[in-house]
């Protein structure tokens, strides 16, 4: 006997309406499978909600305008998000990638046990559901007494009524309540192909139902038999799962939340101290560093770079801070220098207003004074203006000038300014014989800076001290902070050197450092007998520095005072080929 051809079906001893007490026959239809019913309790059948709500509730405007105030809430959120410090974005971010990654792996593995479960009852009807229903037999009077000893509920659909054929016993139907099934037609069944599907029951409950086409062997007659199982044990391990992921989600979210507050936060620490730091060198503590870290982290690459900018930030600022000491320096200098000759041209121009001077030798003498504090003034404004020049960096007419030359003229006039004063050119290296020096510079300041070396030895050596001027060509040796290496030949480029070399007094270690500062003389009291205006060693070291020379102070072997000029030499003539 098959399930197209179950034999004869007698008439059925029990008869009921085909649907719920108290509500109309309904034809109930395939829903979808695993699907839940609408108040939680079990699996629907798939019907739409009849209490109007649908797609349309909540939609936007037919003519397709945007209320006014989903903008302004996106404004606000967008306002707020930006000022929510990056521990809570980096934490809001990950917390609610975690939630979205507990939903979806719950709500997967939710609809895995459900199918998986429901099967197991489509299974169980395909089996021994169809057996059961295909071998009943009316004569069995237990099964109409007591019920079939499983949760199986029969039934036919005979000439349009829904029969009952068995159900399972009172107390199982009471909790459960009575599936409304479907008023099907042979041909509906045959269509169905034994295809599970889910009606509810007068409980809300859903039952699920496998509906089979039968011939009568009696009348003939075609009818449709239906087998159906509740789904209450489903939907309550459902439920139950989904309580358990809930309840699991929520606490791993919230772990989850704390342990990526406490990571974030340990792993943004650096920047805490990158903040601290620029808030200290704001408030002017330049010494200030932020603590190193690893180069191949991104922070540690942020404070390396943090690290030179505040370096090179502190060396602007002093910098700063020492032209500007330098500048108020320089003007209370100059102030200083320019006011007395001012002070003396006006006291004698009184005199001669009062009518003080009566004699014209008084007259002579008062007006070769005003001319000596108009020189003096005349020479501090010239000094200030070539200092201002070479501060400009303005370009310098080069030439090739021979420093032996300019050593020479220099002698020369030494002796006509103090021709009781030994002075003579040496070579540079003892033993040698004195050779044309030739450099690439400007030669009117070149004679400027030998000049100035001679006068100074003229007026801070006493009268009759000899003076010596080596010239020579050597190799630049590296300054006192750089590193040499032990043995190893001079290296350097060719420079020409000037030394002029006086037997003096020599100058104290504590005043040998600040000589070419602008203003500073070894004499504090800044008398007329005693120098000029203490600019022009600040005038040979600028016209050096624009030479891209160097200037240095030594001690004279024996005693004195030795002042050094190094000028780039001048690149060797090369020779006419043939």
């Amino acid at each position: 006997m098959s399930p197209s051809d179950p034999g004869p079906v007698p008439p059925p001893p029990v008869r009921r309406p085909s649907g719920p007490p108290g509500k109309p026959d309904e034809t109930a239809q395939p829903g979808p499978v695993g699907t839940r019913a609408s108040d939680g309790t079990g699996l629907s059948d798939g019907t739409v909600p009849s209490d109007g709500t649908g797609p349309s509730d909540g939609a936007a405007p037919s003519d397709g305008t945007v209320p006014s105030g989903g903008a302004g809430l996106s404004g606000g959120v967008a306002r707020w998000w930006g000022g929510v410090p990056l521990v809570g974005r980096l934490v809001g971010i990950s917390t609610v990638l975690l939630l979205v990654g507990l939903v979806l792996a719950g709500a997967t593995a939710t609809a895995l046990v459900q199918r998986t479960l429901v099967a197991q009852v489509d299974d169980k009807l395909a089996t021994e559901g169809v057996q059961l229903v295909t071998t009943y037999r009316s004569q069995d009077d237990v099964w109409q007494q007591q019920g079939p000893p499983t949760d199986y509920y029969g039934a036919v659909v005979q000439r349009g009524e829904v029969l009952t054929l068995f159900s399972p016993r009172a107390q199982l139907l009471a909790e459960r309540g009575t599936p409304a099934l479907p008023n099907l037609t042979y041909d509906e069944a045959q269509a169905r192909d034994g295809e599970p599907f889910t009606v509810s029951s007068d409980r809300d409950s859903a039952w699920r139902v496998v509906a089979l086409p039968a011939t009568n062997r009696f009348t003939s007659e075609q009818v449709a038999l239906m087998v159906a199982l509740p789904l209450a044990d489903v939907a309550d391990t459902v439920e139950l799962m989904t309580l358990v992921l809930v309840t699991s989600g929520a606490v791993i979210l919230l772990a989850g939340a704390f342990v990526s507050r406490w990571a974030v936060r340990r792993s943004l620490r650096p920047l805490t101290h990158i903040e601290q730091t620029a808030a200290a060198f704001a408030a002017g503590d330049f010494s200030q560093r932020v603590p190193p870290a690893p180069v191949s982290t991104e922070v540690g690459r942020l404070g390396a770079a943090l690290n030179g900018m505040l370096a090179q930030i502190e060396k602007a600022f002093a910098a700063r801070t020492a032209s500007e000491a330098r500048m108020r320096r320089f003007v209370a200098d100059a102030s200083h220098e320019l006011r007395t000759p001012l002070a003396a041209i006006r006291g004698y121009g009184e005199l001669y207003r009062m009518g003080a001077l009566t004699t014209k030798d008084q007259v002579d003498d008062t007006f070769g004074r005003i001319e000596s504090s108009a020189t003096r003034m005349g020479s501090l404004v010239e000094d200030l203006l070539s200092l201002a020049r070479l501060d400009e960096q303005r370009p310098m007419r080069r030439s090739p000038v021979d420093l032996t030359v300019v050593a020479a003229d220099a002698v020369s006039d030494l002796h006509a300014l103090d021709p009781s004063r030994p002075a003579r050119i040496v070579p540079l290296v003892p033993g040698t014989v004195t050779g044309p020096t030739m450099v690439d510079g400007d030669e009117a300041r070149l004679r400027q800076v030998v000049a100035n070396l001679v006068g100074n030895v003229v007026q801070h050596t006493p009268a009759g001290t000899p003076v010596e001027i080596a010239v020579g060509v050597a190799r630049q040796e590296p300054e006192a902070d750089e590193p040499t290496t032990p043995g190893a030949p001079p290296a350097g480029r060719r420079v020409g050197v000037v030394e002029v070399r006086d037997h003096g007094s020599g100058i104290d270690p504590e005043h040998a450092a600040r000589v070419f500062e602008r203003f500073y003389r070894v004499d504090a009291s800044r008398g007329r007998t005693s120098g000029g205006a203490g600019l022009g060693m600040a005038i040979v070291a600028a016209i050096v520095t624009a030479h891209d020379g160097r200037v240095d102070l030594a001690q004279t072997p024996g005693g004195g005072t030795t002042v050094r000029v190094e000028i780039p030499a001048a690149a060797p003539a090369v020779p006419p080929a043939g």
